[in-house]
Protein backbone atom coordinates (compact mmCIF):
# COMPACT_ATOMS: atom_id res chain seq x y z
CA UNK A 1 0.00 0.00 0.00
CA UNK A 2 2.44 2.63 0.47
CA UNK A 3 3.82 2.02 -2.82
CA UNK A 4 0.69 2.95 -4.23
CA UNK A 5 0.84 6.16 -2.12
CA UNK A 6 4.64 7.00 -3.01
CA UNK A 7 3.23 6.75 -7.03
CA UNK A 8 0.25 8.57 -6.02
CA UNK A 9 2.74 12.25 -5.63
CA UNK A 10 1.41 12.18 -1.71
CA UNK A 11 4.84 14.68 -1.19
CA UNK A 12 2.73 17.60 -1.35
CA UNK A 13 0.82 16.59 1.56
CA UNK A 14 -2.99 17.08 1.91
CA UNK A 15 -5.21 19.57 1.24
CA UNK A 16 -7.29 21.51 4.23
CA UNK A 17 -10.53 19.56 3.76
CA UNK A 18 -8.36 16.50 3.40
CA UNK A 19 -6.29 16.96 6.42
CA UNK A 20 -9.73 17.86 7.96
CA UNK A 21 -11.19 14.81 6.93
CA UNK A 22 -8.43 12.34 7.73
CA UNK A 23 -7.55 14.05 11.03
CA UNK A 24 -11.23 13.34 12.36
CA UNK A 25 -10.79 9.62 10.73
CA UNK A 26 -7.74 9.28 12.38
CA UNK A 27 -8.76 10.11 15.52
CA UNK A 28 -11.76 7.59 15.31
CA UNK A 29 -11.59 4.17 16.85
CA UNK A 30 -13.40 2.26 13.72
CA UNK A 31 -14.82 2.62 10.58
CA UNK A 32 -16.73 5.44 10.26
CA UNK A 33 -19.50 6.73 7.62
CA UNK A 34 -19.33 9.79 5.47
CA UNK A 35 -22.38 10.79 7.39
CA UNK A 36 -20.23 10.87 11.10
CA UNK A 37 -17.42 12.53 9.37
CA UNK A 38 -19.73 15.45 7.28
CA UNK A 39 -21.78 15.77 11.04
CA UNK A 40 -18.09 15.98 12.98
CA UNK A 41 -16.49 18.36 10.23
CA UNK A 42 -19.98 20.94 10.26
CA UNK A 43 -19.49 21.89 13.93
CA UNK A 44 -16.73 24.04 11.87
CA UNK A 45 -18.10 25.17 8.33
CA UNK A 46 -20.91 24.44 6.43
CA UNK A 47 -19.90 21.39 3.53
CA UNK A 48 -22.23 19.24 1.93
CA UNK A 49 -22.42 15.91 1.74
CA UNK A 50 -21.00 15.37 -1.79
CA UNK A 51 -18.69 17.24 -0.99
CA UNK A 52 -17.26 14.80 2.05
CA UNK A 53 -18.38 11.52 -0.19
CA UNK A 54 -15.87 13.29 -3.14
CA UNK A 55 -13.13 13.66 -0.96
CA UNK A 56 -13.33 10.54 0.66
CA UNK A 57 -13.59 8.86 -2.52
CA UNK A 58 -10.34 10.76 -3.18
CA UNK A 59 -8.34 9.60 0.07
CA UNK A 60 -9.95 6.48 -0.92
CA UNK A 61 -8.36 6.40 -4.52
CA UNK A 62 -5.25 7.62 -3.08
CA UNK A 63 -4.65 4.74 -0.72
CA UNK A 64 -4.81 6.68 2.46
CA UNK A 65 -8.27 5.00 3.19
CA UNK A 66 -9.89 1.34 2.44
CA UNK A 67 -13.69 0.73 2.68
CA UNK A 68 -15.69 -1.70 3.29
CA UNK A 69 -19.49 -1.94 1.99
CA UNK A 70 -22.20 -0.94 4.49
CA UNK A 71 -25.78 -1.38 3.36
CA UNK A 72 -25.54 1.23 -0.13
CA UNK A 73 -22.92 3.19 1.61
CA UNK A 74 -19.29 2.90 3.14
CA UNK A 75 -17.53 2.32 5.86
CA UNK A 76 -14.23 4.35 5.51
CA UNK A 77 -10.92 3.36 8.28
CA UNK A 78 -7.09 4.98 7.33
CA UNK A 79 -4.37 2.47 5.96
CA UNK A 80 -1.99 3.81 8.29
CA UNK A 81 -2.07 5.73 11.37
CA UNK A 82 -1.11 9.43 11.38
CA UNK A 83 2.44 8.98 12.68
CA UNK A 84 2.89 6.53 9.53
CA UNK A 85 1.61 8.85 6.93
CA UNK A 86 3.56 11.87 8.23
CA UNK A 87 6.78 9.36 8.47
CA UNK A 88 6.31 9.21 4.76
CA UNK A 89 5.81 12.45 3.84
CA UNK A 90 9.12 13.52 5.63
CA UNK A 91 10.48 10.12 3.68
CA UNK A 92 9.48 11.60 0.64
CA UNK A 93 10.99 15.31 1.51
CA UNK A 94 13.96 14.08 2.56
CA UNK A 95 14.55 12.02 -0.44
CA UNK A 96 13.80 14.94 -2.59
CA UNK A 97 16.04 17.86 -0.76
CA UNK A 98 19.11 17.49 -2.49
CA UNK A 99 21.66 16.89 -0.19
CA UNK A 100 20.03 14.40 2.64
CA UNK A 101 23.10 15.33 5.08
CA UNK A 102 22.52 18.91 4.83
CA UNK A 103 18.67 18.84 4.93
CA UNK A 104 18.59 16.57 8.16
CA UNK A 105 21.31 19.07 9.67
CA UNK A 106 18.91 22.21 8.62
CA UNK A 107 16.19 19.70 10.33
CA UNK A 108 17.79 19.87 13.30
CA UNK A 109 18.70 22.89 13.93
CA UNK A 110 14.80 23.74 14.10
CA UNK A 111 13.81 21.40 16.54
CA UNK A 112 12.92 22.00 19.55
CA UNK A 113 14.22 20.94 22.85
CA UNK A 114 10.94 18.65 23.17
CA UNK A 115 10.96 17.80 19.78
CA UNK A 116 14.62 17.15 20.40
CA UNK A 117 14.17 14.39 23.57
CA UNK A 118 11.65 12.59 21.51
CA UNK A 119 13.70 11.86 18.65
CA UNK A 120 16.15 11.10 21.05
CA UNK A 121 13.58 8.50 22.58
CA UNK A 122 12.57 7.98 19.15
CA UNK A 123 16.25 6.46 17.86
CA UNK A 124 16.68 4.73 21.25
CA UNK A 125 13.80 2.72 20.75
CA UNK A 126 14.54 2.22 17.27
CA UNK A 127 17.96 1.01 18.43
CA UNK A 128 16.60 -2.09 21.18
CA UNK A 129 14.27 -3.08 17.93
Amino acid sequence: MMDRIRRGGMARGLGELESAVMGHIWSCDGPVSVREVLQALQRRRVLAYTTVMTVMDNLHKKGLLRRHPSGRAYLYEPVMSHEAYSAQIMQEALAKGGNQAMTLVHFLERLTPEEHAALDAAIHRSDQQ
